[in-house]
């Protein structure tokens, strides 16, 4: 069986992979040009979903199933994925430690003035904060955008620092570490009550732009907005004009509409806006952890059997 990757994994994964599976033939490339001439004759293709077409899954004519090496999958070429019948299945849960650290990270660098500290260092300046009153993350209401994996993990952090946890995911379902849950005709409430709102939402029709000036209207001067899900949750003058206009406190943007983020771009230069490079879910442990998934479901896939790990439903695309 012939294995193709598009991207060329840590020595560390290749020789576990290597031990695993010594029959089967393994090929890492540097990206999907220097892929394609292997593509004809692959049966499983590893990726990190943002480099296939419709035209390279024609062209794979063996292919029975793509691994994506990522959750983010609103790039895929479903319709011809489908026409083809080909498995997918992705490393959904993988981001859940990383991300919530990521969060947290952010939310402390924020609330404690971080940056202005470090500033004073580097000025040499002994201020004890006089001029920037330093706040807590204790008993204050964190709303969680998209309780899933990743959105659970922050509000089991969030219960180590006494916050009140309000989530929204689309059936409500309970969630232990969740104080409240709500569906998505909850999110005024959220706004309303969120002093931290954290999205995690992915790029579906159902949250494409679904933040918008009437929300941030609703929300508290005082609120800090993190954005570690999609770019296309709302649109970035919607952000602009809230922290312009003061409508909230802070905003906290690992992900945009256009990426990279345009060295031109306003959001660089706020004082109350803080850019991160995509990088919430960067960890030393991403490709070991994602080529755990994709070992459990190579055994599966060899053994003829149906029950994979995060199989994808290739209709709704996640």
């Amino acid at each position: 069986m012939r294995i193709l990757s598009t991207f060329k994994p840590i020595e560390e994964v290749t020789e576990k992979m290597k031990k695993a599976f010594p029959d089967e033939d393994f090929i890492y490339c540097e990206d999907i040009e220097e892929a394609l001439p292997e593509l004809h004759n692959t049966d499983i293709l590893l990726t990190y979903g943002e480099d296939l077409t419709s035209e390279h899954i024609e062209m794979a004519k063996n292919l029975k199933w793509i691994m994506v090496i990522s959750a983010g999958l609103e790039l895929m070429p479903f319709k011809a994925i489908k026409e083809k019948g080909i498995l997918v299945t992705n490393v959904r849960g993988i981001h859940k430690i990383p991300m919530a650290e990521y969060t947290f990270s952010m939310l402390l660098h924020v609330t404690k003035k971080n940056e202005k500290i470090v500033e004073q260092q580097k000025n040499k300046s002994w201020d004890r904060l006089t001029h920037f009153p330093v706040s807590e993350l204790h008993a204050k209401t964190i709303g969680v955008l998209g309780v899933g994996a990743i959105g659970g993990e922050i509000a089991r952090l969030a219960k180590a620092f006494n916050m009140k946890v309000i989530g929204l995911n689309r059936s409500g379902q309970k969630h232990e570490f969740i104080d409240e849950m709500v569906q998505f005709d909850g999110l005024n409430y959220i706004c309303e009550n969120a002093d931290y709102l954290v999205s995690v939402l992915p790029s579906t029709d159902e949250t494409k732009y679904i933040l918008n000036d009437s929300h941030f209207n609703l929300m508290k001067k005082e609120a800090i907005f993190i954005n570690i899900g999609r770019g296309d949750l709302v649109k970035e003058e919607v952000i602009l004009r809230a922290v312009q206009n003061n409508k909230i406190s802070h905003a906290v943007l690992d992900v945009f509409e256009q990426e990279p983020l345009p060295s031109d771009h306003p959001f660089w230069a706020l004082e109350n806006v803080t850019v991160t490079p995509h990088i919430s879910s960067k960890s030393n442990y991403y490709q070991p952890r994602s080529f755990e998934i994709f070992e459990k479901n190579l055994h599966i896939f060899i053994q003829g059997g149906s029950h994979f790990i995060n199989k994808i439903d290739v209709d709704r695309g996640y």
